[in-house]
């Protein structure tokens, strides 16, 4: 029928196959009662120097309209109104451009380089090509040889005074998860990006899970707790990788952020933010030394949190490596009271990152009640229609979902004893549901969660109600 559409024109038969979209695009817009106008100003705009190509695609997209509304092929229409969303300029955003975006607008902020480590792995490849084009903005991105190379230069990144970025996949973060103990221990901002794919080892490179969540909460030797967050939607990429560089810049640590195949590589709408409107991050710099005439790199401040030197900045020498620290000198030491004093303090000096997070707040039901839903990550839409419908349905079901998976939110114990049973639906075999148990003491059987793949909200409807009737 393209073809049809398209006798008489000078193109060849590959040309005319090609504008079969848009015959295709011009029965969509018959069938969604969509005008066709916006639809020939793209044409305009993208063959508008090269006519011949420009009717035939008009030909095709009119051909197809007409096709729709001569065939009775359907016989209903749809109309789709606009979305009721806040003015403003808008662009699809796929969750790796948004955790691009997110990253170099944090940089931004903070008034540093951003330097992004990385080797190339399936789903988080997009986030290197997307960095690699914004070089206006101070922003310098580089492919090493391997993982281990990647996150080791977004090291070295940082100690000279950038903001270090790597990611990778749950394959590539294993193989990165010395240097990751290194930044830990030599307390310097480090962000490093998931987006989870099925594993274990090579594993299922194209599908999703949300099984890396361990790996990233405990997968270290030693002690060595990394605070981690994680993305529920594409523009919840953006401002999740904002957070994260705060975080990593204002209290001097490795910060992870889990992403997933579904999120990084789904798009959706995103407003453009202001710039006035993002919040301001100040790194922990020193500019002189802070005992006297000497300089103590990690004489911490009230939040345990130790400065940022610079290399070459006079007066403010210190040692860096990976062996144990002396408490304030920063010299070695093997004293078994001074790496308890140090384990101590860095732990402390993470958990206290839970006192600057918002409270916690329900996405949708009751303050109180009979169910919650509590998710995480790419679940979010499936969950969240589930809920919406239950409780539309009249059944008193609530739905929170989690930014914040280590360290815990400090609203997420007291909220979870306000219901008499807690639903945990996640990709995975019940990590966030064991994690929660042991950190809240819920009762095991209030705690339950969903398997299988396809996730959909149709079955966490089934399973809540099945869970109600018990």
């Amino acid at each position: 029928m393209t073809r049809a559409a398209l006798e008489g024109t000078t193109l060849g038969m590959k040309e005319k196959d090609r504008c079969k979209n848009m015959f295709v695009l011009g029965f969509i817009n018959w069938m969604y009662n969509r005008d066709n106008s916006l639809t020939e100003r793209f044409l305009e705009k993208k063959f508008g120097k090269k006519p011949e190509l420009l009717d035939a695609n008009r030909k095709a997209l009119l051909a197809g309209y007409h096709f729709g509304d001569t065939s009775e092929t359907f016989t209903t229409r749809f109309e789709v109104k606009p979305a009721p969303m806040p003015k403003g300029t808008y662009r699809s955003i796929t969750g790796n451009q948004g955790t691009a975006l997110g990253l170099i607008a944090a940089a931004q902020k903070a008034k540093l380089e951003l330097f992004y480590g990385s080797y190339p792995i399936t789903p988080a490849s997009d986030i290197l090509h997307e960095l690699s084009r914004h070089k206006n903005f101070g922003v310098v991105t580089f492919q090493a040889e391997d993982e281990i190379a990647a996150i080791s230069s977004a090291i070295g990144a940082s100690y000279g005074g950038a903001i270090g970025i790597t990611a990778s996949s749950g394959p590539g973060i294993a193989l990165k998860t010395e240097a990751m103990g290194l930044a830990f221990m030599l307390e310097l901002p480090l962000v490093i990006v998931n987006v989870q794919r099925g594993g274990p080892s090579t594993g299922l490179p194209t599908k999703t899970e949300q099984a890396d969540l361990w790996q990233a909460v405990f997968g270290r030797n030693g002690e060595a707790p990394i605070p981690v967050i994680a993305a529920s939607t594409p523009i919840d990429c953006f401002e999740m990788a904002f957070e994260a560089v705060q975080i990593a810049l204002e209290h001097m640590t490795p910060v992870i952020l889990l992403t997933d195949g579904y999120i990084a590589n789904g798009a959706e709408p995103w407003r453009f933010p202001q710039s006035k409107d993002l919040a301001e991050i100040t790194p922990n710099f020193i500019k002189a030394p802070n005992d006297g005439e000497r300089f103590l790199p990690y004489l911490r401040d009230e939040r345990g949190v130790r400065p940022w030197a610079l290399p070459g900045q006079p007066g403010l020498q210190h040692r860096i490596g990976g062996i144990e620290k002396q408490d304030k000198t920063g010299n070695i030491s093997y004293e078994p009271k001074n790496h308890e004093l140090m384990v101590r303090l860095r732990a402390e000096k993470v958990a206290r990152i839970a006192d600057r997070f918002k409270p916690i707040r329900l996405d949708s039901g009751p303050p109180e009640g009979e169910l919650l839903v509590v998710g995480w990550g790419s679940t979010y839409g499936a969950i969240r229609t589930a809920a919406l419908e239950l409780q539309a349905e009249g059944h008193s079901v609530a739905h929170v979902h989690i930014r914040h998976m280590f360290p815990f939110n400090k609203g997420l114990g007291p909220l979870l004893k306000k219901y008499k049973q807690v639903l945990v639906p996640e990709m995975n075999s019940g990590q966030l549901r064991q994690m929660l148990r042991a950190e809240f003491l819920v009762d095991a059987q209030g705690l339950n969660k969903i398997q299988g793949l396809p996730f959909t909200s149709a079955e966490i409807k089934e399973a809540v109600l099945n869970r109600m009737k018990r």
